[in-house]
C-alpha cells in the first residue's frame, strides 16, 4: 500500500498534508507516529471516568492531531466532540457518549488502516 492509497482509504487530503508537510517522506514519518499519540487512550479513559475536563483536553489535542495529518473523517467527528465538551461544566454533557461511539469507529479505522500501510512493502 502506498501512502496516497492508505489516505484514499481514511478519506484523508494526501495533496494538502503533503504541501503542508513539505514530502511524502514526511507524511510518512508523521503517520506512522500517529499510533504512539496518548490523547486517544486519554480521551477513553477520561470518558469512562466521567472527566470532562480532561475529556475536552484529550479530545482537543486528537483534533489537532488528527487535522495535521489531514486525517479529514476523524477530524471531523473528534472536533464535534470537542466542541460539546468545550462547555464549562463539572459533567460530560448529554449526547457526548453518542459522539465518543463515532469517534472510537473513525480512530479504530484511522489507525487499522496505518498499521497496514506500515507493514506493507510500499511504503
Amino acid at each position: 500500500m502506498t501512502i496516497q492509497e492508505c489516505y484514499r482509504q481514511l478519506g484523508g487530503d494526501f495533496a494538502q498534508v503533503e504541501k503542508e508537510l513539505g514530502s511524502a517522506g514526511l507524511v510518512k514519518r508523521f503517520i506512522g507516529k500517529f499510533l504512539n499519540d496518548g490523547s486517544f487512550s486519554d480521551l477513553c479513559i477520561a470518558m469512562a471516568g466521567g472527566d470532562r475536563d480532561k475529556a475536552f483536553r484529550a479530545a482537543h489535542t486528537l483534533k489537532g492531531v488528527s487535522g495535521s495529518l489531514s486525517l479529514t473523517s476523524l477530524h471531523s467527528s473528534v472536533s464535534q466532540l470537542a466542541e460539546l465538551l468545550r462547555a464549562e461544566s463539572e459533567n460530560i454533557p448529554a449526547g457526548a457518549d453518542l459522539l465518543f461511539e463515532e469517534v472510537k469507529r473513525d480512530y479504530e479505522l484511522t489507525a487499522s488502516v496505518i498499521r497496514a500501510f506500515l507493514d506493507s512493502d510500499h511504503r
